[in-house]
């Protein structure tokens, strides 16, 4: 009797199920967005975020303060040695320009994204035998852009700081002359192969963020304007149990989630190259557990809303935060203190992580143990819940 009962149960979810799937199908609008929302957000992302990760045609001025033939000499001899790395990276556009004055007013009027000033006593400084001392003028209304010019300057002039020590050592016969101006020799290795860039690891994050806002979204059109169209108590009236239409209200929103979150997937694999590490069928788990958390928690905001309205500004009201504190766009390790704990709290968070470790360092099973264990608590905890707040929310 009660195997015939559960699978009666099931019988009726699945056609639940149907009837809310034939409805988004049916909804040409609806079927176009669903597509066309994660193909949008996945292309935007894409280009913001170029794959390759290198910097280019950064506008600069050059002003050179030096007088003096020795001044000029060794300052143009700086100038030769930047524009030949200049040559071969394309990091920097340089325009000559007359003063620091007139640099700091080309970078105020947009003309400019920064700037280097040779000091009149560069040359001095070198000649002397101690160090010249050059300035990089950036824009501080922009600290993404002026941070990268720093450290792309500072990249190129370290450079050629080790051409010229390296001249220097030259007369002592040294056998590697590098190894006397540059004694320590760095090498950075991966746990995976490859050079993974920034969408790699933001690819993941979308895929979890898009699972969670396809399946809380969708819940207030699937429950709360059933109830404002009167359909919902047509299925109370029916011969099926309450737990199928909660069930089955599930099934329908995990389908919706899995088919935005293979499109994604799709997209950063076919057009921006992301390379999946680890198992895909792990991947896919990962998708269908993230939808089982957000699925929980949605029906539970749903049931305690009076109309669909209400329940899409409650939803936006909390998945904003989680987009931005889940590390979808930004390592948490680089939030405050008190933000990182509010992260721990929120599943986007183990969502995105278990998916980044499994796409990009290739991890299994046991490495994302914790994550699993949360995601699963979390979603069993909310339907828990769920279960008799919908059935009270049916009654009302």
């Amino acid at each position: 009797m009660i195997d015939m009962t559960a699978q009666t149960i099931l019988q009726h979810s699945f056609r639940i199920a149907k009837k809310d799937l034939t409805e988004l199908f049916r909804n040409r609008l609806g079927l176009v967005l669903l597509i066309v929302m994660p193909l949008f957000m996945m292309v935007m992302v894409g280009f913001i975020y170029p794959s390759n990760g290198t910097i280019s045609n950064l506008q600069v001025g050059l002003v050179n303060e030096n007088s003096g033939y020795n001044s000029v000499f060794a300052s143009q001899s700086f100038i030769t040695g930047l524009n030949q790395i200049n040559n071969q990276t394309h990091m920097l556009v340089i325009t000559n320009v007359n003063s620091t004055a007139e640099l700091k007013d080309m970078v105020q009027r947009g003309q400019l994204e920064g700037g280097i000033v040779i000091p009149s006593n560069f040359s001095q400084s070198i000649l002397s035998g101690e160090q010249g001392t050059i300035i990089i003028v950036s824009d501080e209304s922009n600290p993404q852009i002026s941070a990268t010019i720093q450290a792309a300057l500072s990249g190129v002039f370290n450079a050629m700081g080790q051409q010229l020590a390296i001249h220097n050592v030259l007369p002592l016969n040294a056998t590697n002359p590098l190894a006397v101006v540059q004694p320590y020799s760095i090498q950075t290795q991966g746990v995976v192969s490859g050079h993974p860039s920034y969408f790699d690891f933001i690819a993941p994050g979308i895929m979890a963020m898009t699972v969670m806002m396809s399946v809380m979204t969708g819940l207030p059109v699937a429950i709360s304007q059933e109830k404002e169209i009167g359909t919902m108590d047509g299925m109370m009236v029916a011969p099926i149990n309450r737990l199928s239409i909660l069930l089955g209200k599930t099934i329908a929103q995990t389908a919706r989630g899995l088919i935005q979150g293979c499109i994604i997937l799709a997209l950063a694999i076919g057009i921006f190259g992301v390379a999946i590490q680890g198992s895909i069928l792990l991947v896919f788990a990962l998708l269908l557990l993230g939808v089982f958390s957000f699925v929980g928690l949605g029906i539970v905001v749903t049931s305690f809303t009076k109309d669909q309205e209400t329940a899409q500004m409650l939803m936006m009201t909390l998945m904003f935060p989680m987009m931005f504190l889940g590390g979808v766009f930004f390592p948490i390790q680089q939030m405050p203190w008190y933000m990182q704990d509010i992260s721990k709290i929120l599943p986007l968070t183990y969502a995105s992580d278990a998916l980044r470790k499994v796409m990009v360092l290739g991890s299994g099973i046991s490495q994302i143990s914790t994550d699993l264990i949360i995601l699963i608590v979390f979603g069993v905890v909310m339907i828990a819940i769920a279960l008799p707040v919908f059935k009270r929310m049916m009654t009302r």
